[in-house]
Formats: structure tokens, sequence, C-alpha cells
């Protein structure tokens, strides 16, 4: 079972990124998936998640109407695509696939996580 983030990168405020995490070993298309970071510090927050069919995407308020979850289930591939990047969204992000099917905020709720993709806005 092996989770793999990338995208990660240097960007000004204002810019964007997206993040790409492949999945293989395990039937990924059939449980949720989800994201998070983790700064420099601090605790690991959630940031996204996202259903196993694609559905309720969901997103903390600090990203809210930033970034944008998808998933290719056919590839077993989950994206985020993060805009307007602001330097307290600097951290290492993390992809992580759900022990059940439907989106979860919570890190229990996670059994698979990927190494992580270190992304820096600068200001």
């Amino acid at each position: 079972v092996q989770l793999q983030a990338s995208g990660g990168g240097l960007v000004q405020a204002g810019g964007c990124l997206r993040l790409s995490c492949a999945a293989s070993g395990r039937r990924f298309s059939s449980y949720a998936m989800g994201w998070f970071r983790q700064a420099p510090g601090k605790g690991r927050e959630f940031v996204s998640a996202i259903n196993w069919n694609g559905g309720n995407p969901t997103y903390a308020e600090s990203v809210k109407g930033r970034f944008t979850i998808s998933r290719t289930r056919s590839a077993n591939t989950v994206y985020l695509q993060m805009d307007n990047l602001k330097p307290e969204d600097t951290a290492v992000y993390y992809c992580a696939s759900g022990r059940g099917s439907i989106a979860s905020t919570q890190i229990a709720s996670y059994n698979y996580w990927g190494q992580g993709t270190q992304v820096t806005v600068s200001s």
C-alpha cells in the first residue's frame, strides 16, 4: 500500500499549486481520501477530504473558497488545487486514505498516509 504525494514547491503569495496523490496497492476507489498539513512547530491539521465517489468535498474554513479537491477514481488519484495561496498555507501537505468511504476531518479516520510534499508560500 503506497500513497505518493507530489506537486509541492515554492510560490509567491497569490499564486497557485496543484498537489497530486497517486495511490497503489489497495482498492482506493472504495475509500474516502483526504489532505492534511503540518506547519513547523504545529500539529497536523485537516485541509480537505472527499468521498469514495467524488462527492461531499469538505474543507477547512481557512482554505474554503481557495482550495478544490477532486479525484479520479479509475486512476486512484486525488488532487488538491490550491489557488490564492497565502504565507500561512506554508506546510508539509500529506494525503491520506480513509478507513471508510465517507469524507472525514479527523486524523484517526485515515489509516494510510503519504510521505508529504512541501509547500512554501513567500510574502
